[in-house]
């Protein structure tokens, strides 16, 4: 069972059922715009722990949950798909045994907690995650949130190669690349939140790399 202790005190540990409604609430906090049928709820995350636990944790401030990432084992797929379909509607059983990818489903920090680098640390436990299972590495699919301030101006694709080239900086997707994440595409109508124009981008995340 994965259990680590950051510089800071906090700890990284698999999840647990005691921790799924506090998830439940968390969710709201970090996706306040996400469509509510693509939000995670308590029977959600319990039923993860039977699916896959090795690739559910939490970020713990005392008892406190203050961070989370959720994953499956998957192929790397680089076809238009959506966070629904992927995940099976919320309930991970599309989780493949044998996947040779760690597919992060959702990745979010308490907006109190932030600043802190504790996503990074929350990548870097996936990372462990692929090493230990003998994973290729993680597929990242980022949410561009700040294509809002953008919208009036430009498509979405546009935007996409502006991030790519390095000229926009967006929230999330930027700093997921300047993680070591490697944009493989942008996929259309990927979820059902108007900050990121329902979009999202898909990457990846060697193993090796370090985070």
């Amino acid at each position: 069972m994965y259990r680590k202790e950051l510089p800071s005190g906090y700890i990284i540990q698999q999840t647990e059922a005691r921790h799924a409604k506090a998830l439940d609430a968390l969710q709201r906090l970090v996706f306040p715009t996400l469509a509510e049928v693509e939000r995670m709820a308590e029977r959600h995350y319990l039923h993860h722990l039977k699916v896959f636990p090795e690739g559910q944790m939490v970020l713990l401030d005392a008892d406190e949950v203050v961070g989370m990432t959720s994953s499956i084992r998957y192929h790397l797929s680089l076809e238009d798909h959506t966070f629904l379909g992927v995940s099976d509607n919320l309930w991970f059983n599309t989780h493949e045994p044998q996947g040779d990818w760690l597919y992060g489903m959702d990745m979010g920090v308490h907006p109190r907690y932030r600043g802190q680098g504790l996503a990074r640390q929350l990548y870097r436990a996936r990372q462990e995650i692929c090493r230990s299972l003998g994973l290729k590495g993680q597929v990242i699919v980022g949410m561009p949130i700040g294509y809002v301030d953008y919208a009036r101006e430009m498509s979405l694709d546009e935007y996409y190669e502006h991030l790519i080239e390095g000229s926009i900086y967006d929230p999330t997707v930027s700093t997921q690349m300047r993680m070591g994440a490697e944009p493989q595409r942008l996929i259309h109508n990927y979820l059902d939140d108007p900050n990121c124009g329902n979009a999202g981008v898909l990457m990846i995340l060697s193993a090796e790399k370090q985070v």
